[in-house]
């Protein structure tokens, strides 16, 4: 007979797997599907950010500023691996948001979330600074705040080790092909002919929400969500410092140029919507010229689409709200719950940004409280991720620790290492004194072996762009024999 899951969840994005590991730590038990890889969708493409959002007060989202703002520190302790403090620095532009209002923006930014780790804002004199040099002489003053940086694939992936760990089921590439209520229960037809039965379904499809409730549960897709579009790019980088600027767009948009992977600048994004497959989206010809003249805009040497070493797309399923443009739409989440006449519950989310994530699962398991009551109560505030349960300052210690245990490692694979398991390193490594074949950029086969053992890669791309980004440094050949392993392994 088929186990019931008190808890099956749709979809393997950020959202997904963050109610996930919450459920599981209240005792559930879980079954989490996702039809691809773990963040292959929009929770690998974003801009790798932990903000509160400083334009979102322009349109009185004080709310959802001031809870991303709490939470970039209580992320930021969970997870100092994968995420990491980080300077902005904003140009005044004359042309654009008068000098008071920033700084008043600025002001309800460091006073709204309860910042203890991060340092306040500062003005900056651009020709004096060393974040002026990049820039045209034409700006010369700005200022300089604090967010952060995340790795956002693997904070995907730690949260579903995490609900693993807990006793989550996580099956990534298994397609739910139907959901139907029979007996008081969802009954769930898996790709391949399985069957899953649950008390409650959760849909956290992302940009394939309306498609699960329409195409999978049978239900009218509801006209609230609104697909909307951001591309990145990634050029050689552009500045030796280590602050990240945020250029103010003619056109209201904003753009970042962001420190990334130590040798590249990551630009984004753009705000445009979208009508086609989430799973085809890709960034243009015409966004990556976007990108380019925006920052261009700013700084001294111009940056030409040639030097694009990648480019990425998501797609952001946000709330409908009838904003006039796709970057004035709400970033907000929208949990809607349907139990009629006692039925098993169905539970969909809408909308929502990585920084909020850890909260949304948190609203999702009070809107399920009530058909849980033996569940236990909230619990991941204070909960370090996989490998994070260090020191959110301490990532360098780890690193010279784990130099000592192996001494053969070159210091930056050290160092990525690190950022990449934090404590769990040394557990990867073992007592080996020989890592295996080598694929380049410090990659060897005993990484990749613990990659597809506990963190559920199953093809080049999910070790080389969702785990690490390690796709910028390897070359064809080495993709190529990395693929020839995987399929050898898994075979």
């Amino acid at each position: 007979m088929t186990s019931v899951y008190d808890l099956a969840v749709i979809g393997g994005g950020i959202n997904g797997c963050g109610i996930a590991r919450d459920a599981a730590g209240r005792g559930l038990s879980l079954l989490l599907l996702e039809q691809g890889d773990l963040a292959a969708g929009t929770s690998s493409a974003s801009t790798k950010l932990i903000h509160g959002g400083l334009r979102y007060l322009e349109h009185y989202e004080f709310r959802l500023v001031r809870e991303s703002l709490a939470e970039r520190e209580v992320l930021l302790r969970a997870a100092p691996h994968i995420a990491g403090p980080l300077r902005f620095v904003l140009p005044h532009h004359a042309g654009l948001r008068p000098w008071w209002m920033i700084r008043a923006g600025l002001f309800l930014y460091d006073h709204m979330g309860g910042r203890h780790i991060l340092p306040p804002t500062r003005t900056l004199d651009l020709r004096t600074d060393p974040t002026g040099a990049p820039l045209r002489p034409t700006f010369t003053r700005g200022f300089e705040y604090s967010d952060c940086w995340v790795d956002d694939a693997r904070l995907v992936v730690l949260n579903a080790r995490d609900a693993a760990d807990r006793g989550a089921d996580i099956r990534t590439r298994t397609r739910c092909l139907r959901a139907r209520v029979e007996d008081g229960q969802w009954v769930l037809s898996l790709a391949g002919g399985a069957v899953a039965r649950a008390r409650v379904l959760v849909n956290a499809a992302g940009p394939w929400v309306s498609r699960v409730l329409a195409d999978v549960v049978g239900h009218a897709a509801p006209a609230r969500i609104r697909l909307v579009k951001g591309s990145h790019i990634v050029v050689p980088r552009l500045f030796a410092h280590d602050r990240c600027y945020l250029f103010q767009n003619g056109d209201g948009r904003i753009c970042f140029a962001i420190p990334f992977e130590t040798d590249f600048t990551l630009i984004g994004t753009t705000d445009e919507d979208y009508t086609g497959d989430p799973g085809a989206v890709a960034a243009s010809a015409a966004d990556e010229v976007y990108l380019c003249a925006a920052v261009s805009a700013y700084l001294r040497l111009p940056v030409e689409p040639a030097r694009i070493v990648w480019r990425y797309a998501g797609v952001r399923p946000l709330r409908d709200d009838g904003a006039g443009k796709a970057q004035e739409a709400t970033r907000d989440y929208v949990l809607e719950l349907d139990a009629p006449d006692g039925a098993p519950p169905l539970l969909s989310v809408f909308g929502g940004k990585i920084t909020t994530y850890r909260r949304l699962a948190e609203a999702a398991m009070r809107r399920l409280a009530p058909f849980f009551p033996a569940m236990r109560g909230a619990w991941t505030a204070e909960a370090a991720l996989p490998g994070g349960d260090f020191p959110w300052d301490g990532a360098a210690a780890l690193r010279q620790d784990l130099l000592g245990r192996y001494p053969f490692l070159a210091a930056a694979t050290a160092a990525r290492l690190i950022r990449a398991y934090g404590t769990r390193a040394a557990a990867m490594l073992g007592d080996a004194a020989d890592l295996g074949q080598d694929f380049g950029a410090g990659l060897t086969a005993l990484e990749v072996a613990w990659l597809m053992d506990h963190e559920w890669a199953r093809e080049p791309d999910d070790v080389l762009w969702r785990r690490s980004k390690l796709g910028l440094r390897i070359g064809t050949d080495g993709a190529a024999a990395l693929a020839q392993f995987m399929t050898a392994r898994a075979g």
